[in-house]
């Protein structure tokens, strides 16, 4: 790139042809970022001034994010790669847009630039994706290639497809696909992600028509579809000990089974979280932080719990995290290695410690509004799974009596 004649509102132009309208640019935002924009020129429009008391001439602007993001000072190969990728998508933007000015302007454009990958796009979109949900949104690109490549249709677009190649048909096929290779909600959740990649490209005009439109997954909320850990299961896995795991994993998995915590949220606890004089977890969910009034959780913690947390060591503090996790792949491989050496014949991963917490509190006793209070629910919605769950098992525990012949009573 060349040299960068940052202004003194921290932006500078990348576009260096005086004639383009828009000018792409850039502007220093912070922790190492720039953020891109196109700054449009409409001519002159006219306006009265109060201070005059006549009407003035001003320049007609307006300018727009593109919400891609640039490394300000890129350190290794990964991140040169990615401001090319980014910059190469921006500029193909800024095309875009010149010629539906030209169009809308003077009644004709040049041939529409449609080189635009939209593997490559939905790649450059996760690497500028700062929400916790990433993992999902790579889950989402990584199944369309998949589809992409098992699919005797669509196969021709591996190696790249273009955006106006993405169409009903197609999406129909990658539905029916995320169907028949996910298990419990995971069709619906990747999914979602992908859909929010097809928005973003149709926003910015990438996409002319939505091609997920009138396309949904459905499934019943109200079924609990992972397996969960009895209370002797729990007993089982805890008395099992390798000495190869790791104990943060292990207190950390432990820990959500008697707290019911999402993998999301245990990862960021710090001891600032745990009241210990009135033995309470006090923390803000994730998922729900800045849209739902039941963003705040507290939960009891039992004198065991508090002992498994510990206190800081003498050189943390408060804002020091409890459990130093790896990445959450980690986490769940540990996990069913750990379950399976534990000889429990269930498929378990994090995510089913939240579940066991839900439906062992409710086999012991605890009504479902209680349950929602401690699972961060913002109504019974969500939390009414767990009853069926409960009703389920009640009825195999008495399936699991001995046959009653009644001709020998």
């Amino acid at each position: 790139m060349a040299r960068k004649d940052v202004r003194s509102d921290n932006t500078y132009l990348i576009s260096k042809n005086n004639t383009d309208n828009p000018k792409l640019g850039a502007k220093v935002i912070g922790n190492g970022k720039e953020s891109l924009f196109l700054d449009f020129y409409f001519g002159y429009k006219k306006h009265y001034s109060e201070k005059l008391q006549k009407e003035v001439l001003s320049i007609d602007r307006r300018r727009e994010s593109l919400s891609l993001y640039l490394w300000q000072a890129p350190r290794t190969p990964e991140e040169r790669q990615q401001n090319k990728d980014t910059l190469d998508l921006a500029m193909k933007i800024r095309f875009e847009k010149e010629q539906e000015l030209l169009e809308n302007a003077e009644g004709y454009r040049l041939k529409k630039d449609r080189r635009i990958d939209f593997l490559v796009f939905f790649q450059n979109y996760i690497n500028n994706y700062t929400k916790k949900d990433i993992r999902m949104v790579e889950i989402a690109l990584s199944r369309f290639k998949d589809f992409l490549a098992e699919s005797p249709d669509y196969r021709k677009f591996t190696s790249g497809i273009r955006p106006e190649n993405l169409n009903k048909d197609m999406m129909l096929a990658f539905v029916d696909y995320l169907q028949a290779h996910s298990k419990g909600e995971g069709a619906k959740s990747i999914y979602q992600r992908f859909k929010k990649v097809i928005t973003y490209a149709v926003d910015h005009e990438i996409i002319k028509k939505d091609p997920c439109k009138g396309i949904s997954i459905k499934v019943d909320n109200q079924q609990l579809r992972k397996d969960v850990l009895s209370p002797e299961e729990i007993e089982q896995l805890i008395s099992y000990h390798d000495p190869k795991q790791s104990p943060q994993i292990r207190r950390a998995f432990i820990f959500c089974l008697y707290c019911g915590l999402r993998f999301c949220d245990v990862k960021d606890l710090t001891f600032g979280n745990v009241d210990y004089s009135n033995k309470m977890l006090k923390f803000e969910q994730n998922k729900t932080k800045g849209h739902s009034a039941a963003s705040g959780v507290i939960i009891p913690l039992s004198d065991e719990i508090i002992t498994l947390v510990g206190k800081p060591a003498q050189d943390e503090d408060e804002n020091s995290l409890i459990f130093k996790l790896p990445s959450y792949e980690m986490c769940n491989k540990s996990v069913k290695r750990w379950v399976k050496s534990a000889g429990i014949p269930k498929n378990i991963s994090w995510h089913c410690a939240r579940h066991s917490f839900a439906v062992n509190i409710l086999n012991n006793g605890a009504n479902i509004k209680t349950l929602a209070s401690l699972l961060g629910h913002s109504g019974l919605k969500h939390t009414e799974k767990y009853t069926r769950a409960v009703d389920s098992l009640k009825v195999d525990a008495i399936n699991s009596l001995p046959k009653l012949m009644i001709n020998k009573v």
